[in-house]
């Protein structure tokens, strides 16, 4: 009898140690044969290494399904601890669904859905990172709506809805016994904040709801969050906070490197913050195309181009850097100010469907699109006419197949490195410009990327014969490209055969821009020579313009010296969020005589070309322009201005 107790208490007590230690596992740092990642010295133990993961139930519901790196099939949230993630961050959305009860998608993500997430990621020892939007949709820098039923209430009225949501919804949170770690009053609150754009409205909402969560969840952190650290004025809106006395820990901020400038200057912005105001700073969104294809039959908003501005390779190596660079610059903020960097959706992916027609079933079944047609009613002007699936796929560190790619650990590779070979990574693609009937010059090297980020010209071969170079020179203005290989990497080189032009200073790449008139100025700042290259028709520069109130300008240029002719004017222009009885328009004047040409603007990347032709020229001299009048909150770019002669 004494035996048998004795045996039974050894398999209890054998059973507790087995149930500690899984509980208390030090995780393993994985290996890789192929990922270059250097060593960040001091990494403290506690950084946060997060991801968000706020559309993983819809992901799941739609049928995808993920992998561990040893191919077999696994919760999400264990493949990602496994990689050394210790945090996920959920948006939440006050009610992301119509009357009917149809999900306006993006993950349809409400709290019940954040709860969800943070109960499984609990058990593989995750905190939660709760990023209250307080809309129900996207909140962004370019819309901030208030939640439907807050819609006509006053600033009074509003601020005690957002006093009570926020109790009663950290209250659930707490009640769920998650590990709640951090909350954001806001999501990229750059331009305002639940439907409101003045600042002491914006400050007195803030203050409310960080009161809440401070009484429901003391020890929680308390987040703000903004973006645009290349253009916005951080210690401002860190003065407003102040004065306001809104109560929170952490300065946060989205970095996605194609727009948001370099790492110094985001290191020096948040850096200011730190010392000025004692704070915790971080990056709440980040991410890196690992490929310029798309996998859901949906737009990305990273697509194929000729003018990225890319610091890093599209490629599964260029993520890890990436990744690994924005660590480094956090973590070395001065006085450990520092304390984590967020990717942004890494999981979300294509759902299992062959065609648009059945994804475009599962988006909007399951929300797991970015928007449904659902969202319509709450926002008509975009997710209205945009709605699909993920814009992001090729972002992901999952693959089309839900397995992981090999950027994945770089979680777990930063603080021991991994050497590798320091081979090439990707080739770039090439652009030259070239006037119509002359020769066609090939670069005889490429910029090729290395694994370490390096950049190297290696010689290249194109696969292009003479003949058809001279079809290309006397053929008629266009993009053509021609495929080559450098170092057994495929490029392309474009060539874009142009007229000749008779603007000075055509695409603003110039520093000196006076021969540029900007003159009947709605009001406040309207316009920028903005050195972006995303933004960019060619080039690196582009006119910018955006204003919350009115936008309103001429931008003109006087041209002498012309001879007596027929010629075509015309530019490139792209942007959005242009709303009806907008008036946007080229011109040319000459003669006595004005020539216009209107346009509209219908979102990123998608560059409109209004042209006039048959513009007669006798006295020399022409006026060329652009007129932009819309509403606040329209924004885009003008770029490559062209007044050509007619053959």
């Amino acid at each position: 009898m004494k035996s048998f107790r004795f045996i039974a208490f050894c398999l209890v007590l054998s059973a507790f140690a087995a149930l500690v230690s899984g509980c208390s596992e030090v995780k393993k740092t994985l290996t890789s044969e192929t990922l270059l990642v250097k060593k960040i010295e001091s990494l403290p133990d506690d950084f946060i290494l997060g991801c968000d993961v706020s559309s993983l139930l819809s992901e799941e519901a739609s049928g995808v399904k993920y992998y561990g790196f040893e191919g077999k099939e696994a919760d999400l949230l264990k493949v990602l601890s496994d990689a050394g993630v210790n945090y996920v961050r959920v948006r939440i959305w006050a009610d992301p669904f119509d009357k009917d009860g149809h999900g306006y998608g993006g993950g349809n993500c409400n709290i019940d859905n954040a709860i969800k997430i943070g109960e499984r990621a609990k058990k593989y020892g995750m905190k939660l990172l709760a990023d209250f939007h307080y809309s129900d949709f996207w909140a962004d820098p370019a819309k901030q709506q208030v939640p439907k039923a807050w819609k006509t209430m006053s600033l009074t009225d509003k601020t005690a809805a957002i006093r009570a949501y926020t109790k009663e919804s950290v209250e659930r949170l707490k009640r769920a016994n998650l590990t709640l770690g951090m909350v954001s009053i806001g999501n990229e609150t750059t331009n305002g904040f639940a439907g409101e754009t003045k600042i002491a409205n914006i400050t007195a909402l803030m203050a409310a709801a960080s009161e809440e969560i401070r009484k429901a969840s003391p020890e929680t952190l308390i987040s703000v969050h903004y973006t645009n650290p290349e253009s916005v004025n951080y210690s401002n809106l860190a003065f407003q906070l102040a004065i306001a006395n809104v109560d929170y820990d952490v300065f946060s901020t989205s970095y996605y490197a194609y727009w948001h400038g370099t790492l110094e200057n985001l290191r020096s912005k948040l850096g200011e913050i730190a010392k000025s105001y004692g704070k915790k700073v971080m990056v709440a969104e980040t991410q890196w195309a690992y490929t310029t294809l798309d996998s859901d039959f949906s737009g990305n908003t990273i697509g194929e181009t000729v003018n990225y501005d890319k610091p890093y390779a599209f490629s599964v190596q260029g993520q890890a850097n990436m990744i690994r660079d924005v660590v480094d610059t956090i973590s070395g903020i001065e006085g450990n100010a520092g304390i984590g960097v967020f990717y942004w959706e890494p999981a979300w992916i294509r759902v299992p469907a062959d065609t648009y027609e059945d994804s475009l079933k599962l988006w909007e079944k399951y929300g797991s699109g970015w928007a449904s047609s659902y969202a319509s009613e709450y926002d008509p002007d975009d997710a209205g006419k945009y709605y699909g699936g993920s814009a992001c796929d090729n972002q992901a560190l999952f693959g089309p197949d839900g397995k992981p790619l090999e950027s994945l650990k770089v979680f777990s590779l930063l603080r021991s490195g991994n050497e590798v070979e320091n081979r090439v990574d990707t080739a770039e693609n090439a652009l030259i410009e070239v006037k119509l009937n002359n020769e066609i010059v090939l670069p005889e090297t490429v910029d090729c990327l290395m694994y370490d980020n390096t950049v190297k010209q290696l010689p290249v071969v194109w696969d292009v014969t003479e003949e058809r170079l001279k079809e290309m020179s006397a053929s008629p203005v266009g993009l053509y490209e021609i495929s080559g290989v450098s170092e057994g990497k495929n490029v392309t080189l474009t060539v874009k055969m142009v007229e000749e032009n008779y603007v000075e200073n055509y695409s603003f790449e110039k520093e000196d821009r006076s021969v540029w008139v900007i003159e009947n100025i709605a009001g406040g700042d309207q316009t920028d020579y903005q050195n972006k290259a995303l933004d960019a028709f060619s080039g690196d520069y582009s006119l910018h313009f955006w204003n919350a109130e009115k936008v309103g300008f001429d931008v003109s240029q006087t041209i002498t010296g012309l001879k007596e002719g027929s010629y075509t004017f015309s530019i490139e222009a792209q942007g959005g969020d242009v709303k009806e009885g907008a008036l946007l328009y080229i011109y040319a004047l000459s003669d006595g005589r004005e020539y216009r040409q209107t346009f509209d603007l219908t979102g990123w990347k998608d560059f409109k070309n209004p042209t006039i032709s048959g513009i007669t020229v006798g006295s020399g001299t022409v006026k060329i322009g652009a007129h932009i009048e819309a509403n606040g909150g329209a924004w885009g770019t003008l770029d490559d201005f062209l007044f050509n002669p007619e053959k």
